[in-house]
Order: structure tokens, then C-alpha cells, then sequence
């Protein structure tokens, strides 16, 4: 008895002189390879093979190598590139249905090396590894499970093969941010010069527990990819936007890679695993290089939108942008790259709101670690929070003069869970509140655009959390 009074003194002395207990996580939350993940926001798809030079989208395994020989391949260029469009890494399809690998692997004659690509000693792989490195980014890697030209596949000896190349890419090549499971699975092809159509069980064949558990040892933090994850999930469409209403949890019974999910953009409320959202998307209307398409690549406006529709609502965005037969990263895309980053680097230059004075509708334990102004100081991993049970709020930011936005941007401390289910932002116009926009779900971050007003203060209400929220960022820009 004697104990619990005593705990109880503290705890009352310890709320009465401003420290107060951060809140406890709330359900599935990210990991610290996700948090990271999370804040890459935006990378590259790389898609490049023997399909780049039949001018198909998928190759039937019977490719000759004979038909990969790029001119002036530089992987330099494409990492140039993607630094230069504010991408923060890049994926290359490694080996596509085609089973062509872009490296000289040891455990089969169908690769680079069979090719006259630099005579046979040319490395796609480690190229473009090399070149993320330089540049300062994160680099991943597509191996499909799916090989239309391992004679193998179908059978037990396939899926050993298969995590044996995964073994042979990490130890060259590693360690990967993320590996990418695509879910085409099984049909026909040329299996070892055998024309032959083989079905699998999705559910079984590959037995992705092993597999997975096999890549988290070989290369501790990977984001593993598929329509079930375990790292991040697919947001269920190739068109490059994640649902208004996004949760990150999900819950993974009876979810397995290639079989069909209704559910991947929106997520499960309250989710059993934290599985982030990635939208891929290509510049282009296919994900492989054709000449045709030269005039048909997204314009810079189209890929600002996709933006706003993907990282806009909380997931990551990987956007392809392939090489063309030269190896090289076509004009056209690079001008429509530049000029989407020419628009988001004039829009997100200015938080009008960061520093800003802050106060808000309650404070947790009166601590000022989290105060209001911890939303708008322009660090993630500081936030506004409220007493355990107090699921509603809000906080308001104080402009030193009149501001013209038409952007907000609000993030949840995510490494406490996901928690908020509605929200409002209101802006002060000439001393009156008015609503500028709403939403549901916030997660890593929300990014909403409305008509432009000139505010003298910004306000977020909280309207709904399934526990105290925890805003980690409430700002505003204008765009160009």
C-alpha cells in the first residue's frame, strides 16, 4: 500500500511540474526500417531488358540475350536523373518474367554476360548500384518469382533456385532498401526450351514465410513488397493514386503475394500489421521503353497530380521511368521529370506556418515537449499531443501578417501508430474562421489543396482519433 501511494505521489508531482508520459503506441506500428522508409516518400522504378529491344511489355523467356545491346547504357545518367527529380533511390527489374537477368549470375547461361553488351562483361546490376551509391541513394532491386525460361519452374528445384539468386544479388550487390515481388505468377512461356503453360498454387508454391524470413537474415531492415507485403503493401492499382482514406495497417490473414485484394489502398482500420502503401506508376503508358511513346509521356502536370494523390495521401511513390535502347533516360522523360520538380520545389520552398506562435485546445500534462508549437518547429519527431482519452483537439497557428496558402500538410507521429480518422483545417480570414478542407485518415503525412485565402491563422481540428493524437507537422504553402 505503502508503494502504490508513494507512485501515486510521484506521478501527481510529476504532471503538476510538466513531465508527462509520451503516449503508449497504439496498435500495429511501423518498424524502424519503415519509419525509414516512410520518409523516403518518393523513388524510381527502373525497368529495362530484353523486352526494351522486342518492343514488347512482357517477353515469353525465349528471348535470345543476343538482343540486349544497349549503346551508351550509363547508369550515371540515371541516377542523375532520379537525384535531380528529388527521387531518394531506385528499384531495377533485376530479372523480369522474361527470366533474362541483368547481372552475370552463376546459376544460369540466360544473362548479361551471354549478351554483347560490353562484350559480355557488362553488369546492369552493379552499375546501377555503383551509380546510386555516388549520387546518394537508396537502391532496391525486382527479381520476379515468376521465370517463363527456367525449365524448373512449377517445381520444387524453381523456388530453391529462386532464393538462391536473391542470395547471390544481396551478397553482390546488398544491402537492398527494398525487394519487389511482382504478382504475375504462372501461365505459359519457354520453360527450358519448352513450350509448356504451368499453373502454381499462389498460396504455396513459393513458400513466402521462408523466403521472407530468408531475406530479412540475409539483409536485416529490407522493405519487402507485394499485394501482402510483410514490408509495404500495393495500393492496388497502376494508375498512380492511394485512397482519400488510407490506413497502414492491414490485417495479413489469408493476404499472399499475387492473389487478388480489394482492400490494399484503404487498409484496415485498427490492422493487425503495420504494411505501408506504395503507388507505382509509370511515366509512360507501358513500364518498358517504346519509340512510340515518345509523345505520350505524363506531363509535368500529370505527374504533380499523381503526386498529390499518392504521397498526398500518406503513401510512397515509385515512379518507372525507363531507359530506352541507347540505355539511356529518353528527353522527353527528363523534361517532364524536371519541370513536375520545378512545381513541388516552388510550392513546398516556404512553410508560411513553421515558427510560427501556436497554442491548441489542450496540452499533454501541461508538458511542454508536447506543446502546439511542437507541430509547426519543423522536426518529425516531435509532436502536439493530448491527455490519454482526449481524442479530440485542436491547434490553431498565429501568422505575423496575412498569408496567401492553398496547401496544408499534416503528418502523424507514426512511429506511435495511426490514430486519427477526421480532420478539418479552417483558415482566419479577416478574424473569421472559415473551412478550407477536410479529411479522414492522415498517417505519415496528408497533403490537401484547396482555392486560395489570405489567411492571418491557420487552425487543424482533430474530430475523430481512436486514441490521443499525436500531429507531428501542421503546415502551408502556396503553390506557384
Amino acid at each position: 500500500m505503502r508503494t502504490t501511494l508513494a507512485a501515486g505521489f510521484l506521478g501527481l508531482w510529476s504532471c503538476a511540474n510538466g513531465a508527462a508520459p509520451p503516449p503508449e503506441p497504439f496498435g500495429a506500428c511501423p518498424s524502424p526500417a519503415q519509419l525509414a522508409w516512410h520518409d523516403l516518400e518518393f523513388y524510381g522504378f527502373i525497368h529495362f531488358t530484353t523486352n526494351t529491344f522486342t518492343d514488347r511489355e512482357w517477353g515469353q523467356g525465349d528471348e535470345s540475350p543476343s538482343l540486349f545491346n544497349p549503346s551508351q547504357l550509363d547508369a550515371r545518367q540515371w541516377a542523375d536523373v532520379a537525384s535531380r527529380a528529388g527521387m531518394r533511390g531506385l528499384i531495377l527489374t533485376a530479372k523480369h518474367h522474361d527470366g533474362f537477368c541483368l547481372w552475370p549470375s552463376k546459376l544460369t547461361t540466360h544473362t548479361v554476360a551471354a549478351s554483347p553488351y560490353k562484350g559480355g562483361k557488362g553488369d546492369v546490376v552493379g552499375e546501377l548500384a555503383a551509380a546510386c551509391r555516388e549520387k546518394g541513394l537508396k537502391y532496391g532491386l525486382y527479381l520476379s518469382p515468376w521465370d517463363r525460361n527456367h525449365a524448373e519452374y512449377g517445381r520444387p528445384a524453381y523456388v530453391q533456385y529462386y532464393r538462391d539468386q536473391w542470395r547471390e544479388l544481396i551478397a553482390g550487390y546488398g544491402p537492398l532498401f527494398e525487394a519487389w515481388f511482382d504478382g504475375a505468377n504462372g501461365g505459359d512461356g519457354y520453360y527450358g526450351g519448352t513450350r509448356a503453360t504451368r499453373r502454381i498454387d499462389r498460396t504455396t508454391y513459393y513458400g513466402w514465410p521462408e523466403t521472407t524470413a530468408m531475406l530479412e537474415q540475409l539483409n536485416p531492415g529490407i522493405i519487402m513488397f507485394s499485394d501482402a507485403g510483410p514490408g509495404c503493401r500495393w495500393v492496388g492499382n497502376e494508375s498512380g493514386y492511394s485512397d482519400e482514406t488510407s490506413w497502414q495497417t492491414i490485417n495479413l490473414e489469408g493476404m499472399y503475394p499475387g492473389v487478388s485484394h480489394d482492400h490494399l489502398a484503404r487498409g484496415d482500420k485498427g490492422g493487425t500489421h503495420w504494411v505501408g502503401v506504395e503507388v507505382d506508376v509509370s511515366i509512360r503508358p507501358g513500364w518498358f521503353w517504346h519509340e512510340v511513346e515518345n509523345s505520350k509521356v505524363k506531363s509535368p502536370e500529370k505527374l504533380v497530380e499523381i503526386y498529390y494523390e499518392s504521397v498526398g495521401r500518406g503513401a510512397n511513390l515509385l515512379l518507372n521511368v525507363p531507359p530506352d535502347r541507347r540505355g539511356l533516360i529518353h528527353e522527353a522523360d527528363v523534361e517532364s521529370l524536371m519541370g513536375m520538380r520545378r512545381i513541388l520545389d516552388a510550392t513546398f520552398e516556404r512553410d508560411v506556418l513553421m515558427g510560427h506562435w501556436a497554442t491548441s485546445s489542450a496540452v499533454r500534462g501541461g508538458d511542454a515537449r508536447f506543446e502546439a508549437k511542437q507541430a509547426v518547429d519543423g522536426d518529425s519527431r516531435s509532436y502536439w499531443s493530448t491527455d490519454d482519452g482526449v481524442t479530440t483537439g485542436e491547434l490553431s497557428v498565429v501568422l505575423p501578417s496575412p498569408a496567401v496558402v492553398d496547401v496544408v500538410r499534416v503528418r502523424e507521429a507514426i512511429e506511435l501508430g495511426q490514430r486519427v480518422e477526421a480532420f478539418a483545417v479552417d483558415a482566419s480570414v479577416d478574424g473569421q474562421w472559415k473551412e478550407v478542407a477536410r479529411g479522414t485518415t492522415i498517417g505519415p503525412r496528408r497533403i490537401l489543396r484547396f482555392d486560395p485565402v489570405k489567411a492571418d491563422a491557420m487552425r487543424l481540428r482533430v474530430t475523430g482519433s481512436m486514441a490521443c493524437p499525436a500531429i507531428a507537422e501542421f503546415a502551408a504553402f502556396k503553390r506557384p
